[in-house]
């Protein structure tokens, strides 16, 4: 980890950073400011895991980090000071931790420890939600089959019609492949009810409009699909199927 130590005294910024470098090996990196305006800087330039901030400064206080960083911190706080009246304030900033002049080594551990642990819990909810954004825009595409060896990620566009199997459904794809998924056909129906291109023409089928190749008004009206597949469609799904037909080519 990298981490930055804000103090005016330099003997204070040399002491810590020594007592840094010889008792907490997960910080391998580590910067030094005389004040929080050049601190602020600092964190800019060399984005850090941990800033050791000095409330107590001459110019102006620790405590007004905030007044740099109005949207978010993505670094973690220790405070350091001689004067543990700012305690309060210094955790109304969410800071991790708070040491004391003369920092105490088990105390330093401790207060590293805990903001190493915080920032890998960021780093892995960033993580999962660049997974959740990256999904969300695959899911405008595909569709998530859960195939006994796995997740199968289909097109849309793959995608012949879905048949209910009792609480399974088959889903037939493209180039006459065929899956079988332990949901019911209920559970597809909601997930493609945005997709124009989905019609659920029976109780027992969901089909993609795209693979539509005939209505057939005979022995019962059924739809014939692009691989010859007769799927039946009930009356009322019927009138609804050509209401739609006449709207878009007719």
């Amino acid at each position: 980890m990298k981490a930055i130590i804000i103090d005016d005294e330099k003997r204070a910024r040399h002491l810590l950073s020594n007592l840094i470098t010889d008792h907490c090996p997960s910080i391998s990196e580590i910067y030094e400011a005389s004040d929080l305006k050049l601190g602020v800087d600092l964190i800019k330039t060399e984005h850090p895991d941990i800033v050791f901030l000095d409330i107590e400064m001459p110019n102006q206080s620790g405590l007004d980090i905030l007044e740099y960083f109005p949207n978010q911190i993505d670094f973690k706080i220790i405070f350091v000071t001689a004067y543990n009246q700012y305690a309060i304030d210094a955790f109304k900033l969410s800071a991790v931790d708070y040491l004391l002049k003369p920092v105490d080594i088990t105390e330093l551990k401790e207060a590293v420890l805990k903001a190493k642990d915080a920032v890998e819990t960021n780093n892995l909810s960033e993580q999962l939600n660049k997974l959740r954004d990256s999904l969300k825009q695959l899911s405008i595409d595909k569709i998530a089959l859960e195939i006994p060896k796995g997740i199968l990620f289909a097109s849309h566009n793959d995608i012949v019609y879905f048949e209910a199997d009792g609480m399974y459904t088959n889903v037939q794809l493209v180039e006459g492949k065929q899956k079988t998924i332990c949901k019911p056909l209920k559970h597809f129906v909601e997930q493609l009810s945005k997709n124009a291109m989905f019609f659920k023409c029976h109780r027992s089928y969901l089909i993609n409009l795209k693979y539509v190749e005939e209505l057939v008004k005979d022995d019962g009206d059924y739809l014939l699909m692009s691989n010859q597949k007769r799927i039946p469609i009930s009356k009322s799904k019927r009138d609804q199927f050509l209401e739609v037909v006449k709207e878009t080519f007719m």
